[in-house]
């Protein structure tokens, strides 16, 4: 029996401001989704936060986008918005961009992992989350999680891997995506996900057979939207073990921080910090970046966990490193590249400034304009 596992997400009301869930909107979500899973419509449900941010983990033998896990989905967020709204949480269900389900949710806001397999003698995933972040984010941990040497030692040493990972690289604003496989095509990767603001990791597949080993999220909310409605705050299935990545070596790359989009308003660049669940309430301007990891194992479809896997000392390091990260950037304020840059500010209040003050360039070489009050032709002594 092939088993799905789908982990969809939304921000459907803040707590204060943009900073936590309210436990309300949580447990209505979670009731609906034990409803389902009373129905038949699931097998297991775990619900998760990470900052303002809900996601169901949910198993299933539907497949990939089945319009009934979608729509109980919809329903979940629908009715936690409603919640939301009747305590005036902040931005009241602003991932759900459409007033009515349309087979499934892709398209119409929250964000969406999954992935279909046959379920293995023992079968770890790790579900990422984050938030104040987009999906470009996952690039460089899976980089290193299936293709770096340096980081994890399965990929020389145990068999099962040796022969490499393919990724599948979506560009964002076209909805194509690319196949490479590494090692052989490494460098080709490198050239595309490297390029964040375009090119983001969909899934990742082992070589020796075609298994799927890691589903990401790739929806971007504001080219859904036309504007800035929040940001996109991914989530990621790994699978661990045996064929796979260990568990540590998956974790591996959070161990150091680095930079990515969506900070303040979703227009800052800042340290992705990997935090315990207890911890995943950004705060200082509205961040830093934030992530969890939610370890699970699954016995016959149901979810044993989720286990707080950033909830360790070891990576106390990682963490005080991003606070230090966070005060360099924040010295730049308004000005890039702490700020992203204007290609990605396009669906902010930056093209109404721009709008309303285009007139105003003058090709070089102009006389220069006359500051208000100056007394055009006035001669002064």
């Amino acid at each position: 029996m092939k088993l799905t596992l789908s982990v969809i997400k939304a921000d459907i009301g803040g707590f204060v401001g943009h900073s936590t869930t309210h436990p309300e909107v949580v447990a209505k979500v979670r009731e609906v989704a034990e409803a389902g899973k009373e129905k038949g419509t699931i097998l297991d449900c775990s619900v998760i936060t990470c900052g303002d941010d809900i996601a169901m983990v949910m198993t299933h033998t539907h497949g990939v986008d089945a319009e009934r896990v979608h729509k109980l989905a919809w329903d979940a967020f629908i009715a936690g918005t409603e919640v939301a709204k009747s305590l005036k949480l902040y931005g009241a269900g602003q991932d759900l961009l459409s007033d009515a389900f349309s087979g499934n949710v892709k398209g119409m806001g929250p964000g969406v992992a999954e992935m279909e397999f046959e379920e293995r003698k023992s079968e770890p995933v790790i579900v990422f989350f984050a938030d104040k972040t987009a999906p470009s984010a996952w690039n460089l941990p899976l980089y290193e999680m299936f293709a770096d040497p340096m980081n994890t030692a399965g990929l020389v040493i145990d068999p099962s891997m040796h022969d490499g990972f393919t990724f599948e690289v979506m560009d964002v604003y076209s909805g194509k995506a690319i196949l490479l496989k590494t090692p052989a095509e490494l460098y080709d990767l490198l050239v595309f996900i490297g390029a964040t603001s375009r090119y983001v990791v969909r899934a990742v597949y082992r070589n020796s057979d075609g298994e799927i080993a890691a589903a990401a999220s790739t929806q971007k909310l504001s080219l859904m939207a036309g504007r800035y409605v929040g940001k996109d705050d991914p989530v990621l299935i790994v699978r661990a073990q045996s064929g796979f990545p260990a568990v540590g070596e998956i974790l591996e790359p959070f161990g150091r921080p680095w930079l990515v989009e969506g900070w303040m308003r979703g227009s800052h660049t800042g340290p992705l910090m990997p935090v315990s669940f207890a911890q995943a309430k950004p705060t200082r301007f509205d961040g830093p970046p934030r992530v969890i990891a939610a370890g699970y194992q699954i016995c016959e479809g149901r979810l044993i966990g989720p286990n707080d896997l950033f909830d360790d000392p070891a990576f106390d390091v990682a963490r005080e490193r991003a606070a230090h990260l966070a005060n360099f950037l924040r010295r730049q304020g308004i000005f890039e590249p702490h700020r992203l840059p204007p290609e990605e500010m396009e669906y902010t209040t930056l093209p109404k400034v721009l709008e309303k003050l285009k007139d105003r360039f003058k090709d070089v070489g102009e006389p220069e304009a006359k500051a208000p009050g100056s007394g055009e032709g006035e001669v002064h002594e």
